[in-house]
């Protein structure tokens, strides 16, 4: 009885994922440091690397403490665990803050690769701002790869589908329009610029038979 209860304690511990001990507060924490961890990768974020870093394997230490506590190790008590959390706490809020900062940054400022980045860092409740993500993705679709977060918004609403299809329709027939009128100035351009030298040409060999001229009525008068 006593090697079934081990066992099962065994195949308990090596499949959560996380400790059971105090695991309303310590689930949000370690489910949340990979993507905290990959914050890293984005540029705006870059001053926080080494705190990042540091956060990333204090989690790793306080997750293996926690699961210590479960298998029954001496030394390793619930109240010292509890503290690591709430300090743990408090930093992940930290980068969540910062994470939400960085999204409304990236909207007044139309930063669209660190509004993307941000929106599918797993850090911002993307549900909350569905459609202020969709408004701003259809203002600014030229400069948005749609993968991730808006593709899946975009999947599961055939409205928003056919808007995006629309959009960027619209998007080639303008870009045609431009390249267009681009391509007429250009032509304008090089016949008011073909009519310019000849005007030139013309006015230069006047001005050469004039020179001739005055010089033929100078010999004239020498004679």
């Amino acid at each position: 009885m006593r090697k079934l209860f081990l066992l099962v304690l065994l195949s308990t511990l090596l499949f959560s994922k996380n400790p059971d001990v105090y695991a309303a507060l310590g689930d949000v924490i370690y489910n949340n440091v990979d993507n905290i961890s990959k914050l890293k990768d984005i540029n705006q974020f870059s001053v926080y690397k080494d705190k990042i870093e540091k956060y990333t394997q204090k989690v790793n230490a306080t997750k293996a403490f926690g699961f210590k506590i479960e298998q029954g190790e001496p030394n390793f008590d619930k109240k010292t665990y509890l503290s690591s959390l709430r300090a743990l706490s408090r930093d992940n809020d930290f980068f969540l803050r910062l994470a939400k900062k960085f999204y409304e940054d990236s909207i007044t400022t139309e930063n669209s690769q660190l509004f993307s980045e941000i929106i599918n860092s797993g850090l911002i409740n993307t549900d909350e701002h569905k459609q202020e993500i969709i408004d701003y993705y259809f203002a600014h679709q030229e400069d948005i790869n749609a993968s991730g977060v808006i593709q899946a918004f975009l999947d599961a609403d055939a409205g928003l589908r056919g808007k995006k299809e629309t959009e960027l329709k619209n998007i080639k027939s303008k870009r045609e329009r431009e390249l267009e009128r681009i391509k007429q100035i250009r032509e304008k351009d090089k016949r008011e610029q073909e009519a310019l030298e000849q005007k030139l040409q013309k006015e230069l060999e006047a001005k050469k038979k004039e020179v001739r001229e005055e010089q033929k009525r100078e010999l004239l008068k020498t004679r």
